[in-house]
């Protein structure tokens, strides 16, 4: 027994079969082979920074403690992060099998592996200075440094105005394609005919969709009727065009349970809880602490669409994993401030007005990224939320797996959620006020999936 342990200790550290296993099994994951080597370095590393404690004596915690120390340094590489978290799943997945490894969150770590950028929504609007780099008649993208007074004019307006982040990037954008369409002429030279030739060669050339159509004519709209104070009135032949009614995807329940029942750990309790509230996904990335309430068994949805507010029931089934996950959240955080960090974004606003706000518990994301990262306007290190490609990533990896042949995405849960609620019985006018819908039209939809407009309807080939 002693021999056996003798030479497993020799293999670990100076190569032998068990190195060798551990690169047949690294190459059964299909990784390059420029990159084995890098997965050998990464193992021998974490090896290194247990070597009190034999591999096979290894455990989820040290590991966890391991990854969530590395993302707090932030010159490590997002794939950087992600190549370490897949050497340590080959290592104790593959080659030594333990039996917590089965069971231990992965995929949180390298999805979430992603650090903020400049440009996400949920940070502040980005400032002015940002990159520009536009070209000119291809449409391809948007002006030149010449429009940056009208673009300041055009932020200003959507900002007094408090639009999202989303409508101003989508606005900017049309409006300097609009412009570089033109060969950068001044919008004050142009009016109803310039728009329109740029909207017929956006339905004829680039045979783009009727919202996107809508949407670069509401840009433009906007910057002849607010900006520039010149409204377009009509503008001839061209008609808005007519928006397409589409019926949502919704799953049954039965399709609901094999997808939910095939994720697990953070991205099982996102999705489950997408799917349990009716929230959109950013509503569910950008919870707070404060925002779950456990005693009225309720969530509270902070700046929703058209920034109104409203309360979701908190499922049952998922409130003591909610609860669990709190905890190690909290764990975390703990050490982070131990480490000088711990802080979060917070609207500036309210950081004026509570300047020790960023880094209290209850202003911490429900959700945080599994690393630190610099924010790059003010360059301070934050643990931002998790990124929203990663949740919509798992989704559609679990549909794949549970064989479901419909489009399956993040908000395909919201409509399930919706329409199994009206098949429960509860009325309409509940179902709008859960998902914040302005007006009960909206809502509606959910009864054409039911197939019940008033009254149901039977096919006469079952007649």
């Amino acid at each position: 027994m002693k021999q056996e342990k003798s030479q497993e200790t020799s293999d670990v550290k100076g190569g032998g079969s068990f190195w060798n296993r551990y690169v047949r099994a690294v190459r059964r994951e299909g990784v390059p082979e420029y990159q084995q080597r890098w997965y050998v370095i990464r193992a021998k590393e974490f090896l290194k920074a247990h070597a009190g404690t034999p591999v096979k004596e290894q455990n989820a915690e040290n590991v966890r403690a391991y990854l969530e120390e590395l993302g707090r340094k932030d010159r490590l590489q997002d794939w950087q992060f992600v190549q370490i978290v897949h050497s340590l799943r080959i290592l104790f997945s593959r080659v030594i099998r333990a039996g917590w490894a089965k069971d231990f969150d992965w995929e949180y770590f390298k999805r979430s592996a992603k650090t903020l950028t400049p440009k996400h929504p949920t940070l502040r609007r980005e400032s002015d200075s940002l990159a520009r780099n536009f070209d000119g008649r291809n449409d391809s993208a948007t002006g030149p440094d010449e429009a940056s007074p009208l673009i300041d004019r055009v932020r200003t307006e959507i900002r007094r105005r408090h639009y999202s982040i989303r409508t101003e990037e989508a606005y900017v954008a049309w409006i300097r394609r609009f412009l570089a369409y033109h060969g950068q002429r001044a919008a004050s030279d142009m009016g109803g005919d310039e728009v329109r030739e740029y909207l017929e060669f956006l339905a004829v050339k680039r045979k783009v969709s009727t919202s996107t159509q809508a949407q670069a004519l509401n840009a433009l709209v906007f910057l002849y009727d607010q900006v520039l104070a010149r409204p377009l009135g009509k503008m001839g032949a061209f008609e808005r065009p007519k928006k397409k009614r589409r019926l949502p995807v919704v799953l049954t329940r039965s399709e609901t349970h094999a997808l939910l029942s095939r994720m697990n750990g953070v991205y099982g309790l996102m999705a489950g809880l997408l799917y349990g509230t009716g929230m959109r996904l950013m509503e569910c990335l950008r919870l707070r602490v404060k925002d779950i309430d456990f005693e009225y068994r309720q969530i509270i949805v902070r700046f929703g669409k058209g920034g109104r507010d409203r309360r979701v029931p908190l499922p049952e089934r998922y409130r003591e994993a909610l609860q669990e996950h709190l905890d190690r959240v909290r764990e975390m955080h703990a050490q982070d401030l131990s480490r000088g960090y711990g802080e979060v974004y917070i609207p500036e606003a309210l950081a004026r007005k509570y300047p020790n706000a960023a880094k209290e518990w209850a202003w911490q994301y429900v959700f945080p990224s599994s690393r630190l990262s610099a924010d790059p306007r003010v360059g301070k290190i934050r643990r931002h939320h998790i990124h929203e490609n990663s949740l919509q990533k798992a989704v559609k990896k679990a549909a794949a797996e549970a064989g479901l042949t419909k489009r399956v995405n993040c908000h395909c849960l919201r409509h399930s959620f919706a329409t199994h609620l009206l098949e429960a019985g509860y009325d309409i006018r509940t179902v709008q006020e859960l998902l914040g819908h302005a007006d009960v039209s909206t809502t509606m939809i959910y009864t054409h999936v039911l197939n019940r407009p008033g009254v149901a309807v039977r096919s006469p080939a079952d007649f």
